[in-house]
């Protein structure tokens, strides 16, 4: 494996962060404004795919940026692992921005600088997660994008937003401090170092019993992940407006903390160790539980969004239980799950606010007959609906079925009865909302305004979702650019 130094990964980190400022400077020119946005996301994108050819043809891409103590600094790596996250979060980014405009501008929502300039620096800190090289670097950033979408979470200002907020940052900063960063200390105290290792760190550096607690410390201490009962933030931060919870659930901050538990148990404990003590089976079935309750808690929601975030908290754990597996097969479906949940989940999220901007409608309750007044929307959600139950031909589809492959390679037939509930589940909460808005009837006399002026929301909030539908078939026929990283990172870590 060869080590590149170049300072690309800093670029990638940075381009959002002078963005921002762009954004800030142009506080009075709402046109201006938003075209930076844009160009940001588009060179964010462009700087990230840049070295992609690099990862493909086995090299790492590394930048050192400062020393803080013996044999840790500030430092970046780009790998195949943080580089399929990268590619998610900097793609979606450029749909979420004119999804934003779309969804922002009709409802005149206030404070839009703010909006946009904080939205740029929560990419930075997600790129930044992605391309850590260490613990410290990861931690940094980690804390960083908790601090940039609380004030997105906030937007509205309103009693239940900050409570939401609140809620949101005593989660994840809580846990990160109490337990996160405790298990940090601990590793460098044991180790010596805290750069992440495709064998990992920490194997014989302290007792079994040691490693059991702090890789629970680490589980529970990564509150992005969702993972039960640190789940609870999650449906919570949906007083946001709707591109920020997009943005939440499909691509920077659910996404980031899945892959900081990706991260510690391939690169800090690896794939051996967590073996030798039987962790990945441990975690395994502890997720099971998040997966099936999750999935169960959706099914009594009634307001969409509701819904979709009890959703999120569920395929969240197949991500994690697919790297627990410790196959070959399995990681590599965790992996992916990564991109297939993100283009299957952020076009839901994108059509729940385009029926908010064009009816006002926020429950399952009241969409009956919306898709024969905004077909395109209704048929996105379906897409994405399917992508999200694992049905083909949606990508979602691909990354089920290597985790149905991993659980049988691991020999862990009881997940296949895990992956076949939940995925029932799924088609429960999804299916009705698509019946109820192509086949039932409106009911006139309870809201006259359905047999009136209902029609599409505004062409910017209707584009992404048909987009990022339209992507999540893409990758059931086209899904090389991301099997191909999880297929590098895999054999990395599986074969020394």
């Amino acid at each position: 494996m060869e080590t590149i130094h170049s300072v690309r990964p800093l670029l990638a980190i940075a381009v959002s962060f002078f963005g921002a400022l762009l954004i800030i400077a142009s506080h009075k020119r709402p046109n201006l404004r938003e075209f930076w946005t844009l160009l940001i996301a588009l060179s964010k994108f462009s700087i990230v795919c840049s070295m992609v050819p690099f990862v493909l043809n086995g090299q790492n891409l590394v930048f050192n940026l400062l020393d803080v103590l013996p044999g840790v600094g500030i430092a970046f790596r780009v790998d195949p692992l943080g580089m399929l996250f990268a590619l998610v979060a900097s793609s979606l980014w450029i749909v979420t921005s004119v999804y934003s405009i779309g969804y922002m501008r009709p409802l005149k929502e206030h404070s839009q600088t703010r909006y946009f300039s904080y939205f740029a620096i929560a990419l930075s800190s997600a790129i930044g997660v992605a391309f850590a090289a260490n613990l410290l670097t990861m931690y940094l950033f980690y804390e960083m994008l908790s601090l940039s979408t609380y004030s997105l979470v906030t937007h509205h200002q309103d009693p239940e937003a900050r409570f939401g907020g609140r809620k949101y940052l005593t989660y994840l900063m809580g846990t990160s401090i109490g337990l996160l960063l405790p298990a940090i200390v601990l590793t460098y105290t044991f180790t010596g170092t805290l750069d992440f290792s495709d064998q990992g760190i920490l194997a014989g550096a302290a007792s079994d019993v040691m490693l059991m607690v702090m890789f629970l410390l680490y589980l529970l201490g990564i509150a992005k992940a969702a993972v039960m009962p640190v789940h609870s933030w999650l449906p919570s931060a949906m007083v946001a407006p709707t591109p920020v919870s997009a943005l939440l659930h499909a691509v920077a901050v659910v996404k980031a903390g899945v892959f900081c538990v990706l991260r510690i148990i391939f690169h800090v404990y690896g794939v051996d160790l967590m073996q030798d003590l039987d962790l990945g089976v441990l975690t395994i079935y502890f997720v099971s539980v998040t997966i099936l309750v999750g999935s169960i808690f959706a099914l009594a929601q009634d307001n969409l969004k509701a819904r979709l975030a009890y959703s999120t908290v569920a395929q969240l754990s197949y991500i994690i239980l697919g790297a627990a597996l410790l196959s070959p097969e399995g990681m590599t479906g965790g992996v992916i799950h990564i991109a297939m949940h993100g283009f299957g989940k952020i076009t839901l999220f994108f059509c729940a606010g385009a029926i908010l901007v064009a009816t006002g409608k926020k429950n399952v309750s009241e969409m009956k007959g919306l898709g024969k007044r905004m077909p395109v929307t209704m048929m996105a959600f379906f897409i994405g609906s399917l992508s999200i139950i694992g049905l083909p031909p949606l990508g979602g589809f691909l990354s089920k079925w290597n985790l149905v492959l991993g659980s049988l390679e691991a020999g862990q037939i009881p997940i296949l009865v895990v992956l076949l509930t939940s995925s029932l589940l799924n088609a429960a909460y999804f299916l009705p909302i698509v019946y109820q808005g192509f086949f039932a009837e409106p009911n006139p006399s309870k809201d006259p305004a359905e047999s009136e002026g209902i029609r599409e929301a505004p062409i910017l909030a209707v584009i992404p979702p048909v987009v990022t539908a339209f992507a999540s078939i893409v990758l059931f026929f086209y899904p090389q650019p991301f099997f191909k990283l999880s297929r590098i990172a895999v054999e990395r870590l599986i074969g020394g």
